[in-house]
């Protein structure tokens, strides 16, 4: 009997290791899937544990060292257009007022000149505006030196004046202005071509803002004398008009001259 329950119980022992294998197996694989679920959810926490501090870390230290934050850079733009919109808002109402200023000057100083020499009672010299410009003025040159060979010349060729055109720059009287002469043409006498004038007092080295149209007529009258200035009577030459363009050119050409070799004054033979 004894023999018997024993062979009973290996029976249910044996039954138990063989039953359902499939069970077992079932068993043992949730068992390893669980294991595989916990083992990745464990080193997926590992990972982002470790990884991400790394990854901010990484993140924040790249722009500090190699470039600027952005707000750091658009501020910097914005400073920077703020400084150059300023810059020249700063510098228009500054000229304006100086602008302004010169013309005051200049035209007080004018309007001064002209009412002077409307006063003078002899009669050496007559202004007209041009187009009522009174910064342009025709200028009639009466009187020359009545012992000279241009007065004579005058004379025989009723030629009442020598017409002279003078225009103030816009800093005048601090600069010189621009003379020519329009008519009669003229030979020698420090008269160029175009009608220039070979002056030193009307360049900006020679010109003082204390000298007055009169005096530079006065000037310019006795130079035509010292430069034995004639009226031109060759056939075809002396019809021919003087131009301002010409004017400018040769006297811009005469001023680089005399700067380079400096001014000289008129020899004695010469009057």
């Amino acid at each position: 009997m004894a023999t018997l329950l024993r062979k009973i119980g290996l029976i249910r022992l044996h039954d138990r290791d063989t039953e359902d294998p499939k069970h077992h197996q079932g068993s043992l694989k949730g068992t390893k899937g669980n294991q595989k679920n916990n083992t990745k959810h464990c080193n997926t926490s590992n990972e982002t544990n470790i990884s991400t501090p790394e990854i901010k870390a990484k993140k924040f230290d790249h722009p500090v060292k190699d470039k600027p934050p952005v707000k750091e850079k658009q501020q910097g733009k914005d400073t920077k257009e703020k400084q150059q919109s300023s810059k020249p808002s700063s510098s228009i109402p500054s000229l304006a007022p100086h602008r302004q200023h010169c013309t005051q000057v200049r035209t007080r100083r004018l309007m001064k000149e002209l009412q002077e020499i409307r006063r003078l009672g002899d009669n050496f010299i007559t202004v007209e505006l041009m187009d009522d410009n009174l910064f342009e003025w025709n200028v009639k040159l009466h009187q020359v030196d009545k012992d000279s060979a241009l007065w004579q010349d005058m004379k025989e060729t009723n030629t009442e004046f020598i017409l002279l055109n003078v225009t103030f720059p816009d800093n005048f009287p601090f600069s010189p202005p621009f003379m020519r002469v329009l008519t009669p043409r003229l030979e020698n006498g420090y008269v160029l071509d175009g009608g220039a004038i070979c002056m030193e007092l009307l360049t900006p080295r020679g010109w003082s803002s204390a000298y007055t149209v009169e005096a530079v007529m006065r000037q310019f009258a006795a130079s035509l004398v010292k430069g034995q200035g004639r009226i031109c009577r060759k056939a075809g030459k002396s019809k021919k008009a003087f131009s301002r363009k010409e004017a400018e050119a040769t006297f811009k050409s005469l001023v680089k001259t005399h700067e380079k070799y400096g001014w000289v004054s008129p020899p004695v033979s010469d009057g």
